[in-house]
């Protein structure tokens, strides 16, 4: 069990991780540069569900803020699935 826990740990901290480099090479990144078209192609298929129902306010894209939360929220009922 602990096993499949950590496992969990890792891939949730990791797609943390890649939504949060996504963010920030949208600021640091031409929207054609080969990183951030690799990013697009992992953390698209997760943000644009996202984008369809959160508006962006202003300039401001809040869909990585809530794609993180729902990861924690998915990482936390996981584990106590688990732990069960």
């Amino acid at each position: 069990m602990n096993i499949l826990r950590y496992a969990i740990q890792i891939v949730i901290q990791l797609l943390t991780l890649i939504v949060i480099i996504h963010a920030v090479s949208t600021y640091i990144f031409p929207p054609y540069n080969s990183v951030r078209l690799q990013l697009d192609k992992i953390v698209n298929p997760f943000l644009n569900p996202i984008r369809k129902v959160v508006p962006t306010i202003g300039n401001f894209d809040f869909s990585p803020v809530v794609l993180i939360i729902l990861l924690q929220v998915i990482e936390y009922l996981l584990l106590r699935l688990i732990s069960l």
